[in-house]
């Protein structure tokens, strides 16, 4: 489960509950949170979200409470040249603007809330603006702190085999969607996959009607062809964030001839990593399974990085 899909959680629980959001809205240095994380805290001092990773919140607390209280907006600053260093000052030599926003039982933030957590579930982006005044809505062109929601981060593995067991698990642990795929009845079931999305379709049909963007990794896992090479196919078609097949190199080099004769490129084939994951010497399925997910996590971040990022505009 993602920050933010905890967060919209904690948010959708308690509609009745006066609350506060806390937002970083600008970084300096060596900043240990980007712009556009959040923070949400309760009246009652439970909180889900982090703006420094732990080097500030205390003290963002206690604005929460003033906040809340007085059901005002606020920004500050804190960091190594901020007034409050020694109290509250980053350790990493950053400096973060952090901006606070009360949240009203039931009012217009709240139908934000589950405005984005809809979009979260139907994998569509979003664009909140806020103005100086605090108020946010998904207006555009206005001037203020604009924060982009991007789709969750997806999974498809295709191929329900041991290695899948460990896989599906870490990449939900570090907030991705996962859809197992395997039309094999046998090895697709939910005993063996709890809590796992199945898909009992052919790879390659179930791939294209899961439509991956670049926020969507697709790793097939089978080691028969039948299977992982219409799914790679399906996953090239598409702008697919990260595609990899476990294998040996020359088991991919074959590979790769094959989809080759299907008309794909080089340049095209270029984008599967294989033998998947990164190079940290893996022993056993979960240790193949948690270098997939490093890797998995090192595309996709860096094909993002070419999106829009949160920023005031003017």
């Amino acid at each position: 489960m993602s920050d933010l899909t905890r967060l919209l959680a904690l948010a959708l629980a308690n509609p009745d509950a006066k609350m506060a959001l806390a937002t970083v809205t600008s970084t300096w240095g060596s900043a240990p949170r980007p712009c556009g994380s959040h923070m949400l805290v309760l009246e009652n001092g439970r909180f889900e979200g982090s703006v420094s990773g732990g080097c500030v919140e205390n003290a963002v607390m206690t604005e929460v409470a003033d906040v809340i209280s007085n059901n005002r907006f606020l920004t500050r600053r804190y960091g190594v040249t901020n007034e409050s260093a020694w109290a509250v000052g980053l350790p990493c030599g950053g400096e973060i603007e952090v901006m606070i926003q009360p949240v009203s039982p039931n009012g217009f933030r709240q139908e934000l809330f589950s405005r984005l957590a809809a979009a979260q579930a139907d994998g569509e982006p979003v664009q909140l603006t806020t103005d100086a005044m605090g108020h946010t809505s998904e207006q555009l062109g206005g001037s203020g702190f604009v924060n982009i929601y991007r789709p969750p981060r997806r999974m498809l593995i295709v191929g329900a085999v041991q290695i899948a067991q460990s896989l599906a698990v870490i990449a939900q642990e570090v907030g991705m969607r996962v859809t197992l795929i395997d039309p094999r009845g046998l090895y697709l079931t939910p005993e063996r996959f709890p809590g796992i999305t199945l898909d009992s379709r052919w790879p390659d049909e179930a791939v294209a009607a899961l439509v991956p963007n670049n926020s969507t990794a697709v790793v097939t896992l089978s080691h028969d062809t039948k299977l992982d090479d219409p799914a790679l196919a399906a996953a090239l078609r598409a702008p697919t964030g990260y595609i990899a097949a476990l294998g040996s190199r020359r088991s991919h080099a074959t590979r790769l001839q094959r989809l080759s004769l299907l008309g794909f490129t080089s340049a095209e084939l270029q984008r599967i990593e294989g033998p998947a994951g990164l190079k940290i010497g893996a022993v056993g399925s979960s240790e193949i399974a948690l270098s997939i997910i490093a890797s998995a996590v090192k595309e996709l971040t860096a094909g993002e990085h070419a999106l829009p990022d949160a920023a005031y505009t003017s």
